[in-house]
């Protein structure tokens, strides 16, 4: 096994960081792109691993059995930095702390380097601290930055940067990747590859949960009962449970993970009372598991806006002579159904709808609710 593994139908990326990590074409500065779901923070990991992993062999590099490896995969490395926001952005002040950090020498590995997740979620002003430790860089650190498209970042940041473009790996791909990783039945990796569209993270949990498989199942079944006002109001009642109810099952779990890894890490005793400093870590901790529990109740309503558009999408498909796969393949009939009933123009209109609805609640202060009512109402 080696840390390139995950990487599901990426060949020509796993070359170009292969080739990175054993000396040629490596340079300090490096942009992660693709849609989500294409594994552009694991490509950045498991980068980060290669470079500074055990082995003396370059072409060995990234085995993911070592100890620098495991460590950075675990991401509890002392010179690698993974930052990732909670919050609708990454603060000025957080820039700040980044470029101090990457101006230390490495304490133990080759390279010092700062893995930022979030780079699409930097206001200008707060980029522009990190392009003179960019343009001028420590030696011995390498910065990775993450974003959906190189749009999405500063031309003045992407120029400095090596690009490194993923694509959406083929379902078959993240179907199989399920079955080997995770132990998932062929069959309900096949389907749980096809309903999250090759998002890898999203086909695992649709995969090990049948409840979060059947709440999207809702969601796509919506347009079918959509028959005037009223039933665009609750659809949107309907979509917005749905998501809040995907977004607390994913938290709870994360959230009572994290709890019992701190308070092993702070040695705290099985039963009674913690003592006060504990305590002070235990409620910080919940503080910011309150602040990014508001974010994905976003991030959930936007995967739910994807699961119905995935309705609509397939119904173009069959308006324009099925040239491709459906995703709902179980739906076939109810789509073929509501395709008879409108046009490909309409279909269009709609799916833009929805699209619109995307952008305005993961980009603006509206209430999500009334945004999604908005758009239902378009559906009619």
């Amino acid at each position: 096994m080696s840390v390139w593994d995950d990487l599901q139908g990426q060949p020509a990326v796993v070359a170009q960081l292969r080739q990175a990590a054993e000396g040629e074409g490596l340079t300090h500065a490096w942009l992660f792109t693709g849609p989500p779901g294409s594994g552009r923070s694991n490509a950045a990991k498991a980068f980060a691993a290669a470079l500074n992993c055990d082995q003396e062999d370059v072409t060995l590099r990234g085995c993911g059995q070592c100890a620098a490896c495991l460590t950075i995969l675990g991401e509890t490395h002392s010179d690698v930095a993974f930052v990732r926001t909670e919050k609708v952005t990454i603060t000025i002040d957080e820039a700040r702390e980044l470029v101090s950090t990457a101006g230390n020498r490495p304490s133990s590995a080759r390279w010092r380097i700062i893995v930022v997740e979030d780079a699409d979620r930097m206001a200008e002003r707060t980029t522009n601290v990190l392009l003179k430790a960019i343009e001028e860089p420590t030696p011995r650190t390498v910065w990775m930055l993450c974003a959906p498209s190189p749009a999405d970042v500063l031309v003045t940041i992407r120029s400095r940067c090596r690009p490194v473009a993923l694509r959406l790996p083929p379902a078959d791909d993240v179907a199989a990747l399920l079955v080997k990783r995770d132990g998932v039945d062929p069959g309900v990796a096949e389907r749980a590859a096809r309903a999250a569209q090759s998002h890898v993270g999203i086909a695992r949990r649709l995969a090990r949960d049948p409840e979060a498989r059947e709440r999207r199942l809702e969601t796509v079944r919506l347009p079918l009962t959509l028959r005037g006002i009223t039933a665009a109001v609750l659809m949107a009642e309907k979509l917005v449970k749905i998501a809040t109810e995907e977004a607390n099952s994913s938290n709870d779990e994360r959230d009572a993970a994290e709890k019992i890894a701190l308070l092993a890490t702070l040695g705290a005793p099985e039963s009674g009372t913690l003592p006060p400093a504990m305590r002070g870590q235990v409620k910080q901790l919940e503080e910011d598991q309150k602040r990014r529990a508001k974010r994905s109740v976003t991030d959930s309503l936007d995967r739910t806006l994807t699961d119905l558009l995935s309705f609509y999408r397939d119904v173009l498909i069959i308006q324009m002579g099925n040239a491709v796969e459906l995703v709902n393949v179980e739906l076939r009939s109810d789509l073929e159904d509501f395709a008879r009933h409108s046009t490909a123009e309409v279909t269009l209109v709609r799916m833009d709808a929805i699209n619109k609805a995307r952008k305005r609640i993961t980009t603006t202060n509206v209430a999500p609710l009334l945004a999604i009512e908005s758009m239902a109402a378009s559906l009619i």
